[in-house]
């Protein structure tokens, strides 16, 4: 008895007679006898004569969601990031021109609802819901087995209307058609974090070319637990487009009554969980007409996480999803062919034009799988282009699947994954996402990444990474100001100050052993690397400059560390990032160029105000410039050094400076600020939270303090009493000292010090014992004195288990606990002699205004499979709500204009 869904021709219509397929298969003979083979190759051309009215639906769908004037000038990455009155509201979608922005706010947010785009309409007095959902049940179309069904299942006549809610697919490829290639970028990235299905061959029937996404993928990163078949497991790590994995496509013939969409799910997904991966006909509005989104090409990868009950493949594969009937998407279904080890084709019928097409296909070394639904299609045509196919396509009797409503559905699952596995486990075709786009460009298609800019940054940037063999010996060889004059001069430099608001007279051997360290950092001449790196980002244009920062980081992120071979478990919750890197295992990466820049103009500087050097002699006066533009393209700027533990006050001033003339005519300031201990999920939040880029992982990121700047939409500016956020994440700079540990808790209490003073609000980042580092309780002591204690928002987060029981976010609780061994020490240091009994005796603990968080786990299921929680998010939205209605209300400290931030960051 064959295994489930298996089945040979005969099974394929088991009441067709011996007789009956005999002589089916003798007509099929001679109705194709005397075919011409020429005829089987001739859709192999892109196709280039659109209909006018394929070019229609898409400008008539870009009007109705409001997208039609981002064609010319392309929605960027800093409209994505813009803070607007609706970044405060929770509220669905009431116009389909209300749709992008919902969707690029909700996947900011990482939200797992963020492809709906059901809307929220004011009905008419008289309408009656009823009536509605009767309308639209008649409005779906039965087939009849008997007909013909060349006309595609998906295609509808009528566009939507304002009151038809969109195809999420279209919305997707509408936004990207109208997003610059950074905000493509980041909404692909953002789409990998909630495990959606990403886009990898973009349609675009206006302007007669399909774009294969090469650079929007380039941002994606993927973590696997791989483990070969002899040798111990490690924990991989690798850009999606670089790393090698066998691909298997799924694609429809005409109409399939099986959804594609919903057996890929099935498949990447353990059996008593599937993911929602590709959207499908039974989510919310997935029967609605995709009216542009036809010929997307979407993929999604297979990743194991070293748990056996868990993994349904040993290794990572790569599934491609191909929206629309291969027949009108003949190019994308031949790119599918070249670059998949198989391809498992979907369909009701097979029909004449099909059948040419396919046969064109003879010789191709990709496995052909055939899964049919044969009671509602033509069975005795099916059974003559099959017996055809099989010696054309290299297939046999178990490479026909069939599937109807009988088949038990799970095991039909068993079989096609035991299908995929035995594909990936035998020599087969293994390509990377950048060879794929190798046969991409081959078949005429569009690659997003080739264009000369990108191309022309790509060249800079790798004249200088390829050069970086080890990150340690380049910094010592290339970035020569960093090394023991450098942290001479900061430590220096840190007893002047100190001397200074001590009160006592200036120290004149001190000053000049400073003096003579600059001199020696200025004796070294800017080196060819660095010189690279400062042209790449001064005379190119803003594009090619983004595109040039782009590829720096990528570069250097190839020469990083390895990680050491971990097991399994560790990727299955957020760990703490490692305290106690030492400066050779910190990754190389753009920050140490952009310190090397702020070490010159440092030490040219000193020696300028010193009378040693003259301002006309001056060489480095336009870096600060170079660095405020990157703050203001959205990247993130250091502003404590990571390894110094100090503020290159010259170096930040000039910076602020320089911002400040930029954003002359909006200088208003609002400083929120995110302290903890590493590894407790800081970072993550303000990325989730506005959008932001900051360093995150187990202790691979930089030491130090980092700020990224965060417009605010003019229109709302008044409101909300500034005109910039400007974001600090505390990065690993407080390690959790305790008090007895003498110098290294004074630095970081004097670093904490540092960040909540400049901070309007900050948000302290707590370990789930919920205790407050030494190093910031020592900080609020200090500033309570100055009456400058920010307004504060404490977060536990649970960074363990997803589903744990735990306070709803809403449900904040004063810190009323006793303070730990480690907190009591602290107060004492600061208040000899005093006493209290809770923390809640401190300003900064004031049960009516301070409050604590209580923030889900980030994942929902396990690593590296595990999508977002949807409760990670909606708690995130509502804390960032809280923020900026806190900012709103003038609960923070004053607002701040950028000239009243350099004078802060001078005194503290």
């Amino acid at each position: 008895m064959a295994s489930p869904g298996r089945a040979d021709l005969g099974e394929v219509a088991p009441e067709i007679k011996a007789s009956e397929r005999r002589t089916a298969v003798a007509i099929a003979d001679l109705e194709w006898r005397d075919m011409d083979a020429d005829d089987y190759g001739a859709n192999e051309a892109q196709d280039s004569d659109f209909p006018a009215v394929e070019r229609s639906r898409l400008r008539e769908m870009l009007s109705l969601l409001g997208l039609d004037t981002y064609q010319a000038h392309k929605l960027s990455l800093q409209d994505f990031l813009q803070i607007s009155s609706d970044s405060m509201k929770n509220r669905a979608p009431q116009a389909p021109r209300d749709l992008p922005w919902n969707f690029l706010r909700k996947l900011q947010a990482l939200s797992s609802e963020a492809r709906s785009t059901t809307m929220v309409l004011d009905a008419p007095p008289d309408a009656r819901p009823a009536e509605k959902e009767s309308q639209m049940e008649e409005e779906i179309i039965y087939w009849d087995a008997a007909d013909d069904l060349a006309a595609d299942i998906y295609s509808f006549s009528e566009l939507p209307t304002p009151d038809t809610p969109v195809n999420p697919l279209d919305l997707l490829c509408a936004l990207l058609l109208s997003s610059d290639s950074f905000l493509q970028q980041e909404i692909v990235h953002k789409m990998s974090l909630c495990q959606f299905a990403l886009p990898l061959v973009l349609p675009d029937s206006e302007n007669h070319y399909h774009t294969f996404l090469l650079w929007a993928l380039r941002g994606v990163v993927r973590t696997w637990w791989a483990q070969p078949p002899r040798g111990v497991g490690s924990l991989r790590e690798d850009s999606a487009v670089l790393s090698r994995a066998p691909a298997v496509a799924f694609v429809r013939m005409e109409v399939s009554s099986n959804s594609k969409s919903q057996l890929l799910n099935a498949v990447l997904g353990p059996g008593h969980r599937p993911r929602d991966c590709f959207w499908h006909r039974d989510l919310n509005v997935g029967t609605n007409p995709r009216e542009i989104a036809d010929g997307l090409v979407e993929v999604s990868w297979f990743l194991p996480s070293g748990r056996e009950d868990l993994d349904v493949f040993p290794e990572p594969v790569a599934f491609l999803n191909l929206r629309g009937d291969i027949g009108s998407h003949w190019l994308q279904f031949k790119l599918l062919t070249e670059v998949s080890s198989a391809v498992f084709i979907l369909t009701d019928n097979i029909s004449k034009k099909e059948y040419k097409l396919l046969y064109s296909m003879k010789g191709s070394a990709t496995k052909y799988y055939f899964i049919l639904s044969p009671y509602r299609g033509k069975r005795n045509a099916n059974l003559r282009f099959l017996n055809r196919l099989i010696p054309v396509l290299r297939m046999d009797h178990s490479h026909v699947l069939v599937k109807v409503s009988s088949t038990d559905g799970a095991g039909f699952v068993r079989r096609v994954r035991a299908i995929v596995a035995h594909v990936a486990r035998a020599p087969c075709r293994r390509l990377s996402v950048e060879e794929m786009a190798h046969a991409a460009r081959k078949l005429g298609l569009r690659v997003d990444e080739d264009c000369e800019e990108c191309q022309r940054a790509r060249g800079r940037a790798e004249r200088i990474t390829r050069r970086v063999k080890d990150a340690d010996a380049y910094r010592r060889d290339e970035l020569r100001l960093q090394g023991d004059a450098w942290r001479k001069a900061a430590q220096v430099e840190k007893e002047l100050c100190r001397a200074q608001w001590a009160g006592d007279p200036p120290d004149k051997e001190l000053r000049q052993r400073l003096l003579e360290l600059r001199a020696q950092q200025l004796g070294h001449e800017p080196t060819g690397g660095l010189q690279e790196f400062i042209s790449g980002i001064s005379g190119p244009a803003p594009g090619e400059k983004l595109y040039f920062l782009r590829w720096m980081e990528w570069g250097l992120a190839r020469v990083a560390p390895p990680r050491p071979r971990q097991p399994p478990e560790t990727i299955l919750a957020l760990r703490p990032k490692h305290c106690g890197a030492t400066e050779s295992s910190e990754p190389l990466g753009v920050e140490h160029f952009l310190r090397e820049m702020g070490q010159f103009y440092e030490a040219e500087s000193c020696l300028v105000e010193a009378g040693k050097l003259l301002a006309a002699q001056r060489r480095f006066a336009h870096f600060p410039g170079l660095a405020s533009e990157l703050l203001l393209k959205g990247l993130p700027v250091e502003l404590i050094d990571g390894s110094a533990r100090s503020t290159p006050l010259r170096w930040v001033s000039g910076l602020l400076r320089e911002l400040h003339a930029r954003l002359e005519r909006r200088p208003r300031l609002v400083v929120l600020s995110a302290l903890g201990l590493p590894g407790t999920g800081k970072s993550t939040l303000l990325n989730t939270m506005f959008g932001l880029r900051f360093a995150t992982g187990r202790g691979r990121g930089p030491r130090g303090a980092f700020m990224q700047l965060v417009s605010v939409a003019e229109s709302f500016s008044q409101d909300l009493g500034c005109d910039h956020i400007l974001v600090i994440d505390s990065g690993g700079l407080i390690g959790g000292a305790l008090a007895s540990a003498g110098e290294r808790f004074e630095q970081e209490a004097s670093l904490a010090t540092q960040l909540l003073g400049l901070s309007n609000v900050t948000v302290v980042s707590l370990a789930e014992t919920r205790d407050i580092p030494p190093a910031i309780v020592h900080a609020f002591l200090r500033l309570e004195k100055t009456g400058r204690v920010p307004n504060c928002q404490f977060v536990c987060q649970n960074l363990h288990d997803a589903c744990a029981p735990g306070p709803r976010p809403r449900e904040r609780r004063p810190l009323l606990d006793p303070p730990g061994e480690a907190g009591r020490a602290s107060v004492h240091m600061e208040r000899p002699g005093g006493s209290m009994r809770t923390l809640a005796g401190l300003a900064f603990c004031d049960p009516g205004k301070q409050h604590i968080w209580h923030i889900p786990g980030l994942w929902h299921g396990v690593p590296p499979m595990a999508a977002v929680s949807l409760a990670y998010s909606e708690a995130i939205f509502e804390l960032k709500r809280c923020l900026l209605e806190n900012i709103r209300n003038g609960l923070s400290n004053p607002n701040k204009n950028i000239q009243q931030l350099i004078e802060l960051v001078r005194r503290l």
